[in-house]
């Protein structure tokens, strides 16, 4: 697998290359030099899920792995299922909160960590990455362990719910915490700034575990094949899917997955208050402003990294950016879908009843919905029963952390800081 830094064309990596250096120069991110479509849809479609996970993700990497490797890789990372749901005679939910940290991100986590595993040798490797919520502790319970590993998560401070907090911020061990004061993009910003800093970079040998990393990318295409798999046929025929997007990688992957043959008819890209690309995509202006924090504060970012790659793609297969379709939802809104869901039956959280609100207000008579539910709704459990007036469950996964102490250090958005410590590990 060839890639490219969309920034430097001149900077071209292969599969490996991209998942141990994260970024590329002038902090571009890496782009597949060809996707070349799969040729057997339907075969693949009859295959479980880590079988045909195993193919997909062979047919993108190519030669650098053999496919007993990745079938490997794959059987360790994807541990768990995927279920579509029914929710309305014509709209279905992905359910992609059945992994060991309750959310989405444990896909592209653990997948990641395991071809790190398989790439770094005898190096040390120091995993920095900024959360909004999910991707930290999907990250710390994947590289939780292992030997020559330091993970370095920073979180905005406060602007997380407190049990997605206790998920990773109680682990220790080769997992460092950090609260930030400030928000996301603030946290982002330090990352980014860190991939800047050559001598930084080499002396601890850093990577980083956002959706900016390839390995995470590519996994999060298998699930869109997981869901279409269990559609029936007559749904499958016009599908629309709808993805609640903040920092955008949820929705790149499925573009790929698209991209690589899967007939999804047309994708809704659903925002909080954060709404920098439905601004872009109806007034042609990118123009991100200061970070509103909302209910789904997992979507809590005004400048989305993986959008370039969104564009990339667009360009590369001359499609036009007006199929996207797209929405804005505020925390008003939210409040009502969920309540609208749970009269249907169906309890969600917020992220995915931003998707849910604006797939029912886009879908057209003769087309089936899909929208993608990213975290077990327990890891809102303060907003979600303020919403809905009762009590929810808690899962093991999250019970079993919730009266433990936090980890974290508490710093303010200042670099140095976050670079001494990072010197210290």
């Amino acid at each position: 697998m060839n890639l490219y830094n969309i920034k430097d064309n001149s900077e071209q990596v292969d599969f490996q290359q991209a998942v141990k250096q994260g970024l590329g120069r002038g902090q571009g991110l890496f782009f597949p030099e060809k996707i070349i479509p799969l040729d057997n849809i339907d075969a693949l479609l009859e295959m479980n899920l880590v079988d045909r996970s195993s193919a997909i993700l062979s047919h993108l990497i190519g030669d650098e792995l053999s496919a007993d490797v990745v079938h490997s890789i794959v059987e360790k990372a994807f541990t768990f299922p995927a279920p579509v749901k029914s929710v309305t005679e014509n709209i279905n939910a992905l359910e992609l909160f059945h992994g060991p940290t309750l959310a989405f991100k444990d896909f592209g986590g653990r997948f990641m960590a395991q071809c790190l595993g398989q790439f770094k040798g005898d190096n040390k490797i120091t995993i920095l990455t900024a959360t909004s919520g999910d991707t930290g502790a999907a990250v710390a319970h994947a590289f939780y362990g292992m030997e020559n590993i330091n993970v370095v998560i920073l979180y905005p401070k406060g602007k997380i719910s407190p049990l997605q907090e206790k998920l990773f911020c109680t682990l220790g061990g080769n997992i460092t915490t950090v609260a930030i004061e400030g928000d996301f993009d603030d946290c982002q910003a330090m990352v980014k700034q860190a991939f800047d800093d050559q001598e930084l970079k080499e002396a601890i040998g850093l990577n980083s575990a956002n959706s900016i990393n390839i390995s995470r990318l590519v996994a999060q295409i298998c699930y869109y094949f997981e869901a279409f798999a269990q559609l029936s046929v007559e749904q499958r025929k016009e599908l629309v899917v709808s993805v609640p997007s903040g920092n955008f990688g949820d929705l790149t992957a499925g573009l790929l997955a698209k991209a690589l043959g899967l007939p999804i008819k047309r994708f809704i890209a659903a925002t909080n208050e954060n709404d920098t690309v439905p601004r872009y995509l109806a007034q042609g202006n990118w123009e991100p402003k200061k970070t509103v924090v909302t209910l789904s504060n997992a979507m809590d970012v005004s400048a989305p990294n993986n959008w370039p790659r969104i564009e990339e793609l667009f360009k590369v297969k001359n499609w036009s950016l007006a199929e996207l379709g797209y929405g804005k939802v505020s925390d008003a809104q939210t409040k009502t879908t969920l309540l609208e869901l749970n009269q249907l039956g169906y309890l969600c959280e917020p992220h995915g009843a931003i998707a849910y609100h604006e797939l029912s207000k886009q879908l057209n008579d003769g087309e089936t919905g899909l929208f993608l539910c990213t975290a077990h709704p327990a890891k809102f459990k303060e907003s979600v029963e303020d919403i809905l007036g009762h009590e929810i469950f808690i899962p093991e996964e999250l019970a079993s952390r919730a009266d433990l102490a936090l980890l974290s250090k508490e710093f303010n958005a200042d670099f140095a800081k976050v670079r001494a410590l990072l010197m210290a590990l």
